[in-house]
């Protein structure tokens, strides 16, 4: 399989047809009444199937676009504003474009629009708004990179009513950044994966360089997507932990003296270098919380590699065993798991499911859940039985998703 170093190949297709772009298109109609010939964008969340807690120390990730997505329909407007509208439940919101915007209070949808408008005006001289409206059926705080599809799609609006041509590596360096804007600094993962993956694929994302390959997901694998009932809302209180993580794991390659991680796993293997680690942190060399980032980062690299080769071989038990050696990593190293995960990926081991582990930021949110397609209606009715029905909320349409591997930024002007 040819790897690739582009990030976005926009496909054109007729969004129009979508009856979310339809309403979006209605919204944005209602919002502007321009007669200016409106464009659109579809931006999908994704599942990472495995590679957690790593990009952001440029570890390679298998992540995998799904078919749930956010649609933004706009107009330019040679006001430097931004009028914005969602389907969704939440308020209209419009601001006012400038070089520093100050965020809103955290939580309010309309940091992810001034997000985008501060990382486009952090590279180009932007000239003019838009305004936007939203539709989606992507839930939002699963892990399912919701808010980084919406980062995204506004992004691309901006970028477009501004008529400025990104290439692959400004998109990727600029969307992290505006994450930062909300309050997480994660890694290119999510965006790569939403802007650049390819139908029936998962997406081997590796950084320094930055390098894409469509893996094909053999036919007869079938993931879900598991919302645990909790939230993941990471411009809430979970912001700080989120961060805390990403610092132990640098201060814990700092402090054993190596450059960067990926060096780290090219000189020791892994089991060389949790030695490594427990003796560091015996000697008080790295606190616990380092010690517990180091060892889970080192080793979930080394579980991409190995989930690969059991991906192109289409080898679905060993992959299912790395997605299990994964959640516990997350949940006993890193500590980023919760009641309500656990207990779902337990529920679906018993189930029959080959593997499943937590997917996204944790502390909240989506489960991954890997079985062969003859078993996924089995799995699905017995998680509904054994975990969801003690929860009166469930929603099989937004809780409980088979996914496809689906492809990225979907575009028609």
């Amino acid at each position: 399989m040819r790897c690739s170093a582009n990030l976005v190949e926009l496909i054109l297709v007729n969004l129009s047809l979508s009856p979310l772009a339809d309403r979006a298109l209605r919204l944005l109609h209602e919002l502007s009444g321009s007669s200016a010939a409106p464009s659109l964008f579809s931006v999908p969340g994704r599942v990472n199937l495995i590679g957690e807690h790593i990009d952001y120390h440029n570890l390679p990730v298998l992540p995998m676009a799904i078919q749930r997505r956010i649609w933004i329909a706009f107009t330019p407007q040679p006001e430097m504003r931004v009028r914005a509208v969602s389907a969704g439940a939440y308020e209209p919101r419009e601001f006012v474009l400038a070089k520093d915007l100050e965020p809103s209070p955290s939580g309010d949808w309309v940091n992810y629009a001034k997000a985008a408008a501060q990382a486009v005006s952090s590279r180009w001289r932007i000239t003019r708004g838009i305004d936007a409206a939203i539709a989606a059926d992507l839930p939002a705080a699963a892990g399912l990179a919701s808010s980084s599809a919406l980062l995204a799609a506004f992004t691309l609006a901006l970028l477009e009513a501004n008529r400025i041509a990104a290439t692959e590596a400004e998109l990727l360096d600029i969307l992290p950044e505006g994450e930062q804007f909300v309050g997480t600094r994660g890694g290119g993962m999510d965006h790569a994966a939403v802007l650049g993956a390819r139908a029936g694929s998962a997406l081997l994302v590796r950084f320094a360089p930055f390098q894409l390959c469509p893996i094909p997901v053999p036919p007869d694998w079938c993931f879900l997507a598991a919302h645990s009932m909790t939230t993941a809302e990471k411009s809430g209180a979970v912001r700080a932990e989120y961060n805390a993580r990403r610092l132990a794991g640098a201060r814990a390659l700092s402090a054993l003296g190596f450059d960067c991680y990926s060096s780290a796993l090219a000189q020791h293997s892994a089991s060389q270098l949790e030695a490594l680690a427990r003796r560091a942190a015996a000697e008080e060399r790295l606190t616990p919380e380092e010690s517990r980032a180091f060892l889970h980062v080192t080793s979930e690299g080394a579980r991409v590699e190995q989930a690969l080769d059991a991906l192109r071989t289409a080898d679905a038990p060993a992959f299912g065993h790395l997605l299990i050696a994964s959640h516990a990593s997350l949940r006993d190293q890193l500590r980023v798991s919760s009641p309500a995960l656990d207990e779902l990926v337990d529920t679906a081991l018993a189930a029959g499911a080959l593997g499943a582990r937590l997917t996204g930021a944790g502390f909240g949110g989506c489960a991954i859940i890997l079985c062969r397609a003859s078993d996924c209606s089995h799995v699905q009715q017995q998680l509904t039985a054994r975990y969801y029905s003690r929860r009166p909320a469930f929603d099989p349409s937004l809780h409980l998703i088979r996914t496809e591997p689906s492809a990225g930024v979907l575009h028609s002007s």
